[in-house]
C-alpha cells in the first residue's frame, strides 16, 4: 500500500533556508529522477518522524502531494544530525510504477526452536541478512522469510531457494549466495569420532 505524504514546495534553497526549516521542526527534502528537474520540498517533521517507525520504509511507494501535483517516489536516503541524531534531510527518487525497481530487503529466519538440525545440535550460520530484489514496487515484499523447521545439519538455503512473490526476481549474483546454513556433525558422526579417537591413541602407545 502506498504512503501518502503532503509536502510544501521550497522556493528558497541553500543552507540558511534549510536551517530555518529545521528550526520550525520541519525537514527539508528533495525529489529527483525520471529525467525531470529536482524539486525541493519541506516535510512536516512530526509526521515524517512518525513514519520512520514503519517497517521496511525504503521498499514503500510514496505518493507525495505538493502544489505541483502528486509524485510517485521511493525514499532513498535519510541524513541525521551527527550529535542529536535528528533527521536533517531526506531524498526521494521518482519512479514509474509500471517499471521494475531494484530494492534490498531484510531476510528473516523463523522456526529456529523447532528446526530439525538445531535440535540435533547443529549451529545456524545466518550469513546474508539482506537480499537484492527487482520487481514492481507494489510487489516487493517487506522481507523474505527462511523457514528453518525442516532443515537438518548440512542443509543450506541459497538465493535460488528463497520464496518470492510472482514477478519479483533476485538481483544480480544473489542466486548462488548461501543465506543460511546449519553446520555441525550428525550425532552418529560425532559418536563415531569419539570412538575412533581412543583407538588411535592406544595404537600410538
Amino acid at each position: 500500500m502506498a504512503i501518502n505524504l503532503k509536502a510544501e514546495i521550497r522556493n528558497v534553497a541553500g543552507k540558511g533556508a534549510a536551517r530555518s526549516i529545521r528550526n520550525n521542526k520541519n525537514i527539508p527534502a528533495v525529489i529527483y529522477g525520471e529525467k525531470k528537474a529536482p524539486v525541493a520540498i519541506e516535510l512536516n517533521g512530526r509526521d515524517f518522524n512518525m513514519l520512520l517507525k514503519t517497517p521496511s520504509l525504503r521498499t514503500k511507494l510514496f505518493k507525495i502531494e505538493t502544489s505541483n501535483g502528486t509524485e510517485d517516489a521511493m525514499l532513498m536516503d535519510i541524513q541525521y544530525h551527527p550529535v542529536s541524531d535528528a533527521v536533517i534531510h531526506a531524498d526521494f527518487k521518482r519512479i514509474d510504477v509500471n517499471s521494475p525497481v531494484n530494492v534490498s530487503v531484510p531476510v528473516e529466519v523463523i522456526n529456529a526452536e523447532i528446526s530439525k538440525g538445531l535440535k540435533l545440535g547443529g549451529v545456524l550460520n545466518f550469513a546474508v541478512r539482506k537480499v537484492a530484489l527487482r520487481g514492481l514496487v507494489d510487489k516487493i515484499p517487506e522481507k523474505v522469510i527462511i523457514d528453518l523447521a525442516n532443515l537438518t545439519i548440512g542443509d543450506s538455503v541459497h538465493g535460488s531457494d528463497l520464496v518470492l512473490p510472482e514477478g519479483v526476481q533476485l538481483g544480480l549474483h544473489q542466486a548462488e549466495l548461501a543465506f543460511a546454513t546449519i553446520g555441525g556433525k550428525m550425532p552418529e558422526e560425532a559418536d563415531n569420532a569419539k570412538v575412533a579417537a581412543p583407538a588411535t591413541d592406544s595404537a600410538k602407545k
